[in-house]
């Protein structure tokens, strides 16, 4: 199948009771059995559902893998990558990566004896100055959040492959439908599905897929055992934003890119971070590993003024202000007040998230009402 068909198509059935097309949302806990171990594939719902399972065959099929795993969040999808870990492991980290990810390396696994290296990846090469014989995984973000920089996965796989290494990437920003992470050769897919592959804010949930079949079974083991797993109606919600996917996605890269170019010409705009542009450091790669470059555009006003950011986001109409990203609404939000807060100043700033820096996610609207709403909040 190609991708749009997958969408709709890819690893589903029909409900094999009365033909259902869509899956049944099935709210229970548990299930029959006539005697003990004799059931039909399905014995207590944090460890298999029917609905769920549906789902997980979907995140299967898009991302071209073998395996999928619905969590409750996407943070609760890191935390069981990171449990493959042992103490004393090490991990080669993005430097610009999402504040909860952040928060989960330092504030929670650091104390249990996990080393994380949060570096520049813009040049993948300089992954290798931080291996040695403890590192075990790779985590890449991208294109990353909030600053839009694009890391070149194949090379981060040759690198882990030379090593090896685990390579997890964080697919959010980019979804399926731009960029296939185990396609270039990554072992890990992470989604925050509440996002893109949601796509309509109504639903928290992340994702794993996976085409080793050893892997998953760890994967899947603790699943199970630490029990972050979603409920059925969350995964029918999900399943549902999945077959509009394609179509969805079409429409926040035409806007993104009308936005971008936008912002790019505002005279009170002083930068704007959009891997579209061919002056972005990592255009080439993005145009070689992605399909197209997304809905998320970042900038920065003249004179990095915090309070002047706070008033441009404050004044937006159709733009919500908001945290997430990924519904088919637009949002926009102020990384160093919110999504990247738990990152301390001084770190945050160093990857480019300033007082300044506002982060949109350009959603579904006609692109006239998107540009004027920016252009009366900024002024």
């Amino acid at each position: 199948m190609k991708f749009n068909t997958k969408t709709i198509h890819g690893g589903q059935k029909h409900d094999p009771a009365y033909g259902s097309v869509m899956p049944p949302i099935y709210q229970t806990s548990t299930y029959a059995q006539n005697t003990p171990g004799g059931h039909k594939g399905f014995e207590y719902s944090r460890t298999h559902n029917p609905t769920r399972q549906a789902l997980e065959n979907a995140f299967a099929s898009i991302e071209n893998g073998e395996f999928g795993l619905a969590f409750g969040s996407g943070l609760a999808a890191i935390d069981a990558v990171i449990k493959l870990l042992e103490p004393g492991d090490e991990v080669v980290s993005t430097n610009d990566l999402y504040g909860g990810s952040y928060r989960l390396f330092t504030s929670i696994f650091k104390k249990f004896g996990i080393i994380f290296h949060f570096v520049g990846m813009e040049n993948a090469t300089n992954i290798e100055n931080y291996i040695n014989e403890k590192t075990k995984l790779i985590w890449v973000e991208t294109p990353t959040n909030p600053m839009m920089n694009i890391i070149d996965i194949k090379a981060c796989s040759d690198i882990a492959k030379k090593h090896n290494l685990l390579l997890a990437v964080d697919n959010t920003f980019a979804t399926p439908y731009l960029q296939q992470p185990l396609d270039l050769g990554a072992d890990i897919v992470m989604h925050s599905a509440t996002k893109y592959l949601g796509g309509h804010s109504d639903v928290i949930m992340g994702a794993l897929v996976v085409k080793d079949k050893e892997l998953a079974e760890r994967l899947y083991f603790i699943q199970n055992a630490s029990g972050a797993v979603c409920g059925p109606q969350d995964s029918f919600l999900v399943l549902r934003g999945i077959k509009t996917l394609h179509i969805r996605m079409q429409r926040h890269c035409e806007n993104g890119q009308a936005v971008a170019l936008y912002l790019n010409s505002h005279p009170k705009v002083e930068k704007v971070y959009w891997p579209g542009f061919e002056n972005h450091p990592n255009h080439q790669v993005a145009k070689e590993q992605m399909n197209g470059f997304g809905g998320m555009v970042s900038f920065t006003t003249n004179g990095n003024n915090y309070e002047a950011a706070i008033k441009i986001v404050e004044k937006l109409k159709v733009f919500t202000l908001a945290e997430s990203l990924g519904g088919v609404e637009s949002l926009a939000g102020h990384p160093a007040s919110m999504t990247h807060a738990s990152i301390p100043k001084k770190e945050r700033e160093k990857t480019g998230v300033v007082d300044s820096l506002i982060r949109l996610s350009v959603g579904i609207e006609d692109e006239e009402d998107l540009i004027a709403d920016l252009k009366q909040a900024i002024g």
